[in-house]
């Protein structure tokens, strides 16, 4: 009985889902997120701390929190976690470097408690520029299809020209109902 009376409740609630944006610094998280809200490249400057906006898409309300992604602001990532149903993880495509460490922050967030029950959104961003990874590339680094315990998706994107983001979206979108 409650969990039809829940499902009722959301159903006619504007409920909102907590989503923490999170990746290396320099990988699009900020140019992503307004994208999301004004479907326009703004021009961003380093994160020092989190910028916070409401995304509305087909009534679902997303609360999107962008964090900064300084290698000293990644200890601190663990504070924006509780709540949180969504990870979007954006890495740079092109950075082949630093991959390594985006895998070893994925995990380690995988692993929190108050992440438990979070989907992951993975963002291969910068897909328009010469010798980026694909999606497949990426995905088989990071090992994803060995996540059993967390919905995911990753998705090809580029966050100046907006191209792929509607379909992460949309991917969300899709399991906010299921929440």
């Amino acid at each position: 009985m409650g969990l039809i009376f829940a499902k009722l409740w959301s159903f006619f609630c504007n409920q909102e889902h907590k989503v923490i944006i999170v990746g290396l610094d320099n990988a699009g998280k900020t140019t992503i997120l307004y994208q999301f809200l004004m479907n326009e490249v703004v021009h961003t400057s380093p994160t020092i701390g989190s910028n916070v906006e409401e995304i509305v898409v087909k009534k679902t309300h997303f609360l999107m929190w962008d964090i900064g992604g300084q290698e000293s602001l990644r200890s601190s990532w663990n504070t924006y976690y509780s709540n949180a149903e969504f990870i979007i993880l954006v890495v740079d495509s092109t950075d082949r470097e630093r991959l390594a460490i985006s895998k070893e922050e994925l995990y380690r967030m995988l692993a929190h408690e108050d992440l438990r029950k979070a989907a992951v959104l993975i963002f291969a961003n910068k897909q328009d520029m010469k010798g980026c990874m694909s999606a497949a590339e990426i995905s088989k680094y990071l090992t994803l299809s060995s996540i059993k315990d967390h919905p995911w998706h990753i998705q090809s994107c580029c966050a100046l020209t907006g191209e792929g983001l509607c379909q992460g979206l949309e991917w969300m979108t899709s399991r906010a109902g299921l929440r």
